[in-house]
């Protein structure tokens, strides 16, 4: 149904606005040339944004759809961003218009429009400083998705004091969700999970050589977790943060009606 049919039946009182909101939100996006549909209202429908895999795409279709993204929503997260990405977006926008994830292989633009805060708590934990940029990805989609955001790097189990001082020092930040990232054997998650009594989702990473590697003995590590846990593919920074975020901001909006 055209938008200005929708809204002509509104008009007629033949259609009532709840019903026309959400016909409206199923069908909105902004075309981009003949490269891309950005779909404006996901987060809306989802609550979690699009945003703009950059891998495989021309730095010159990632500046546009970014362009058309900020234009329609104010801020756009880009991911899995290359040298040549990332050269094409500073020399498109201004530096104050981006904020890099730590190794700046993920990127937020925006024109000065803030994200929205929720009240959630996303705790972020790698194994190895191999696994940061995953875990990046993940912290930064969560930050955007409303949440605080509490990173702990290098905390692997082949230095296990190193993990037990960070956890106890995060019982007190009292996260609604934990994403751990992790690769070669991929045993973090599963000790995390048996530690706490919030979600953990496990990141499996492609980090680590010889047998199982490319992320896979982490990843059959994880699916045969003791402990509760909850995995998501190899490297998926992305779908692990936006996983947390969404448990996150549903117990933030519980807490707010108590």
């Amino acid at each position: 149904m055209e938008l200005k049919n929708i809204l002509s039946k509104v008009h007629d009182n033949e259609l009532d606005l709840e019903t026309a909101e959400a016909q409206i939100r199923s069908m909105g996006y902004v075309p981009v040339s003949d490269i891309a549909k950005v779909d404006i209202f996901r987060r809306h429908r989802t609550g979690i944004m699009e945003a703009i895999l950059a891998e495989g795409k021309d730095p010159e279709d990632v500046v546009q759809i970014a362009k058309a993204q900020v234009a329609a929503t104010g801020r756009v997260l880009i991911t899995r961003l290359g040298v040549k990405h990332r050269e094409a977006l500073e020399s498109d926008f201004k530096p104050v218009e981006i904020e890099w994830s730590l190794h700046r292989n993920a990127a937020v633009v925006h024109d000065g429009t803030p994200s929205p805060r929720t009240g959630g708590v996303v705790a972020i934990i790698t194994a190895g400083t191999a696994d940061i940029d995953v875990a990046e990805e993940a912290r930064m989609v969560a930050h955007e998705l409303g949440c605080e955001t509490i990173a702990i790097y290098d905390v692997g189990v082949a230095g296990f004091h190193r993990l037990v001082g960070e956890m106890l020092k995060l019982q007190d930040r009292k996260p609604d969700a934990i994403v751990v990232a992790a690769g070669r054997e991929g045993t973090l998650p599963t000790v995390v999970s048996g530690l706490v009594d919030v979600p953990v989702i496990g990141v499996p990473v492609s980090t680590g050589y010889g047998a199982g590697a490319k992320g896979e003995a982490a990843l059959l590590s994880m699916l045969q977790s003791c402990s509760v846990l909850s995995v998501v593919n190899i490297d998926a920074g992305f779908v692990a943060g936006s996983f947390a975020a969404r448990i996150a901001n549903t117990v933030a909006k519980a807490r707010s009606r108590e």
